[in-house]
């Protein structure tokens, strides 16, 4: 292995984030792209938040969990936009060797606890649509901090155990980073170690993360949909659907763009960076857009906030 030019990972000093393979004209474009998009996220996901903790009529365990799905989005869209808008007028384009575990870390915890988190929503509208006379028993504040909790603590877990098992590894003479920021699969690539117990142990924490939140909200979602068909009414299927419906937008969208990424070949990691841009910017940009613009309640809230302003000026 010595004669591969192999150094150790406690050698490299930093990498450099190749990023996207465009011409040096296009790369205005992607920032001025990056940068619209992350003020998006920005606005949307803030001004969602605000509107959740400024309006007591969205005190309920719904909107509680949808303020911290915003927040999660929010921080780990941060993790990534900034240093790679950054990268788009440097030469460079290096990151430091803790700078890239503090984003991979950071990149993990939050992704992974939004997909927790999603499965807690998914068993919150379960209970709604399908126990309503129990709904505010069993949905009790003390049960979602302890999911919101339970879903920060899984993705803490996670993250650690992903990144102690990535940064261990032996990396070649190369820190070019075929990607826009430090993600498992690019550092595997750079990787002069045996992948197989890695990636066996990958695949293992990931089917553990996976599986049961996608089992949580496939289950809780045919309850629902039974549930519904047996509704007489037409406006009252409509009303118990547009109650789900935005949620549903919002997990088709994070695990549409997650499987399209991981079921990419590695000989195409141009296409692994575009699913990996929809689910780091877009999918936090998309969210509070579904939840706002197909939720009357949000609209109506917004609405008493813009009427206050407008009474004190």
């Amino acid at each position: 292995m010595g004669d591969k030019g192999i150094s150790n990972h406690s050698e490299v000093t930093d990498f450099i984030l190749i990023g996207f393979k465009v011409c040096p004209e296009l790369h205005i474009l992607l920032f001025l792209l990056f940068l619209f998009v992350y003020v998006m996220v920005l606005l949307g996901n803030v001004g969602m938040m605000a509107i959740i903790m400024t309006d007591p009529q969205l005190n309920t365990p719904m909107y509680f969990f949808l303020c911290n799905l915003s927040f999660i989005d929010l921080f780990y869209s941060s993790v990534i936009a900034p240093k790679a808008m950054i990268n788009f007028w440097s030469e460079s384009k290096s990151i430091s060797f803790a700078g890239c575990v503090t984003q991979l870390f950071l990149f993990a915890l939050f992704i992974v606890t939004e997909g927790f988190l999603l499965a807690a929503m998914a068993y919150d509208r379960f209970i709604a649509i399908c126990n309503p006379l129990l709904y505010s028993v069993q949905m009790s504040t003390r049960l979602c901090i302890q999911l919101v909790a339970g879903s920060y603590f899984c993705g803490c877990i996670t993250s650690v155990l992903q990144t102690s098992m990535t940064f261990t590894l032996s990396f070649c003479s190369s820190r070019a980073i075929d990607h826009f920021y430090c993600d498992t699969r690019p550092l595997q690539r750079l990787s002069c170690s045996d992948l197989f117990i890695y990636k066996m142990i990958s695949f293992f924490l990931s089917s553990i993360i996976i599986l049961p939140t996608i089992i949580v909200i496939i289950v809780s979602y045919m309850y629902i949909v039974s549930t519904v068909l047996k509704i007489h009414s037409t406006e009252g299927r409509k009303k118990a659907f547009s109650t789900c419906s935005s949620h549903l937008g919002v997990v088709s969208v994070l695990y549409g763009a997650v499987f399209f990424m991981y079921l990419t070949p590695d000989r195409f990691p141009e296409l692994s960076k575009v699913a990996s841009l929809c689910y780091t910017l877009v999918t936090p940009m998309l969210n509070p857009l579904i939840y706002s613009l197909r939720n009357k309640d949000v609209k109506e809230a917004l609405k008493r906030i813009i009427e206050k302003k407008n009474t004190i000026l």
